[in-house]
């Protein structure tokens, strides 16, 4: 398994922009693919974003769908999530997860089949 670690987190306005990110250690980065979720308080994990491993295949919330962008530079062993346009809704701690990709375009948008998480980072958007 890899050891994940986000970071980028903060208290922001509404329209403003972040950039999560997810460093990896351990087992190689570049062969997994990567997702990133959230959760509010009270409501349960959702998915935001994933990526493969390749960085050739991404998929989105539609709640974020066009807003947020997700990639990732296997030499660095990092993932991003870039969050522009941001509204309150998307409070969250933000979660960066990391699953064995079983072919170059494998992502996965159901948080039980990642196997590696990290410790999540707040997001707060005031209006």
């Amino acid at each position: 398994q890899v050891q994940l670690v986000e970071s980028g987190g903060g208290l922001v306005q509404a329209g403003d922009s972040l950039r999560l990110s997810c460093a990896a250690s351990g087992r190689t980065f570049g062969s997994y693919a990567m997702g990133w979720f959230r959760q509010a308080p009270g409501q349960e994990r959702e998915f935001v974003a994933a990526i493969s491993w390749s960085g050739g295949t991404t998929y989105y919330a539609d709640s974020v769908k066009g807003r947020f962008t997700i990639s990732r530079d296997n030499a660095k062993n990092t993932g991003y999530l870039q969050m522009n346009s941001l509204k309150p809704d998307d409070t969250a701690v933000y979660y960066c997860a990391a699953v064995p990709g079983l072919y170059a375009a494998y992502i996965s948008v159901n948080s039980y089949e990642y196997h590696s998480w990290g410790q999540g980072t707040q997001v707060t958007v005031s209006s």
